[in-house]
C-alpha cells in the first residue's frame, strides 16, 4: 500500500488516536499514524470511514517535545512544594495554551500513571519508512530516557516485509513490544473476516518479532469463525501459535456491532454466530491444543467470559482448562447466572456464584430482563456491544 502523509504546513496541536491495547492503559500515548492502512476486517468497528495518513515525523518530534516541556514543568512543581494540590495544579493548567491543554494533561496522567511505558498509536505504526520510525524512537529515548518499555500495534503483514535489520534496529532504539491482532490461524475464517493475511505470514511474522528481540503479543478473537468454522478456527490457531511461542496470548471474544459488516451476514443468517456454551467448548478445544509453548495467556478484557482464564503455559494449563470445564458442566440456570453477572460487570471468576450479595444481583439482573436459556445469548450480545 502506497504510504500517504497528510500534508499540513502547520502543527495543530498534540494528537491521540482512539484506541490503545487494555495492557497500556498506564502508557503515554504517541500517535504516529492516523487510523489503519487496512481498515477492511468485517468485524472492526474503528476507523470506519476515516482515511488512513502518517503524520509527518517533525509534528510527532514536536509531541515528544510538548510532553518531556509540560512534564519538567509539572515535576518542578513537585519537587518545589512536595505533593501538590489540586488547586496548584489547576492554576499551573491555567497559564497552558489552549492549543497545549492536551498535552498538558497527558503529560500529568503519565506522570500519575509512573511514567513506565509509551505506546505508539495508531493501528499498524510500524509501516512508516524505518528511518522515520528510528528518528522518533530515538527522540523518545534522549527525552525520556528513564522509560522501560515502547510498543506499538502491527500488522503480520507489514512485519513480514520489513528486514530482520531493521527490526533489529528498532529493538536496540527501545521498540520492545509488538502487539499483533491474529484474530484466527485458520486461512477459512482469515478469509472469511477479509484479515488481508494468511496463516503462514501470520507465522512467520510473529518468529521474525521474536528474532528481533522484542516481546510478542498476539490477539485471538474467540468466537470469530462462527458455528462453521468453530473447530478449525480453535484448532488452527493453536497450531499457528505452537508455532510462534508468542510472549503473549491475549483473547479478545468476538462481539458483533450494528455498524460492522460482519452484522449484515449475522442478521440475514450467513454468518452463524457461537452463544457462551458454544464459545466456552471452542476456548476449551483450543487451550487443549495449545502445547511446547511458554507463552502467558490473558483475558484482560471485559468481553472475555472467563477473566481467571489466564497463566502461563505449561504449567497453569490444567488450571484453565478446569474453570472452563466447570462452567459447561454447570446446570443452565446457573450458566445464565454467570453470563449475566460477568457481563454487567458483578463476576470475575465462577466462584463468585456462592457470594450472596453479588449472586443476588446478578438474579436481578437476569429477573429484569426476563433472561431465559432461549434469549440468554441474543441479550448478552445486547450488553457485549457497550464494550466495544
Amino acid at each position: 500500500m502506497k504510504q500517504k502523509e497528510k500534508k499540513t504546513d502547520t502543527y495543530e496541536g498534540f494528537e491521540q488516536g482512539p484506541i490503545r491495547p487494555p495492557s497500556e492503559a498506564v502508557s503515554l500515548l504517541i500517535r504516529i499514524t492516523r487510523n489503519c492502512p487496512w481498515n477492511r476486517c468485517t468485524f472492526c468497528p474503528i476507523y470506519k470511514q476515516q482515511t488512513f495518513s502518517l503524520r509527518p515525523v517533525d509534528h510527532v518530534l514536536k509531541d515528544i517535545d510538548a510532553i518531556a516541556r509540560h512534564l519538567y514543568d509539572i515535576q518542578y512543581l513537585m519537587e518545589k512544594s512536595g505533593p501538590v494540590s489540586r488547586e496548584a495544579m489547576n492554576n499551573l493548567a491555567a497559564k497552558v495554551d489552549k492549543e497545549e491543554w492536551m498535552a498538558f494533561y497527558a503529560a500529568q496522567n503519565w506522570i500519575n500513571a509512573g511514567m513506565h511505558s509509551i505506546f505508539l498509536q495508531d493501528a499498524n505504526s510500524l509501516i512508516i519508512k524505518p528511518d522515520r520510525l528510528l528518528q522518533i524512537l530515538e527522540h523518545l529515548k534522549q527525552r525520556f530516557p528513564w522509560v522501560e518499555r515502547i510498543t506499538s500495534y502491527a500488522r503480520s503483514h507489514t512485519i513480514f516485509r520489513i528486514s530482520d535489520s531493521n527490526l533489529r534496529q528498532f529493538a536496540a532504539s527501545g521498540l520492545n513490544r509488538i502487539h499483533i491482532g491474529m484474530e484466527s490461524g485458520s486461512d477459512k475464517v482469515l478469509a472469511l473476516i477479509r484479515k488481508g493475511v494468511d496463516k503462514e505470514t501470520q507465522i512467520r511474522a510473529g518468529l521474525k518479532v521474536k528474532k528481533a528481540g522484542m516481546e510478542l503479543s498476539e490477539y485471538v478473537m474467540p468466537g470469530l469463525g462462527g458455528k462453521e468454522f468453530s473447530s478449525d478456527h480453535a484448532l488452527e490457531t493453536a497450531d499457528a501459535l505452537n508455532q510462534i511461542n508468542a510472549d503473549f496470548i491475549r483473547l479478545r471474544t468476538l462481539a458483533i456491532p450494528n455498524h460492522v459488516e460482519l452484522y449484515k451476514n449475522f442478521i440475514s443468517g450467513a454468518f452463524d454466530k457461537l452463544g457462551d456454551r458454544a464459545m466456552a467448548e471452542e476456548l476449551l478445544l483450543f487451550l487443549e491444543s495449545l502445547g511446547g509453548i511458554t507463552s502467558t495467556l490473558k483475558s484482560d478484557h471485559i468481553l472475555s467470559l472467563f477473566e481467571e482464564v489466564e497463566g502461563t503455559f505449561p504449567e497453569d494449563k490444567q488450571r484453565m482448562t478446569k474453570v472452563i470445564r466447570r462452567f459447561l458442566a454447570m446446570k443452565s440456570e446457573e450458566q445464565i447466572i454467570y453470563q449475566v453477572g460477568r457481563r454487567t460487570g458483578l463476576f470475575s471468576r465462577l466462584d463468585q456464584l456462592a457470594e450472596p450479595d453479588m449472586r443476588r444481583r446478578a438474579e436481578k439482573t437476569c429477573a429484569k430482563l426476563h433472561v431465559t436459556p432461549e434469549n440468554v445469548d441474543s441479550i448478552v450480545d445486547e450488553m457485549t456491544k457497550r464494550f466495544i
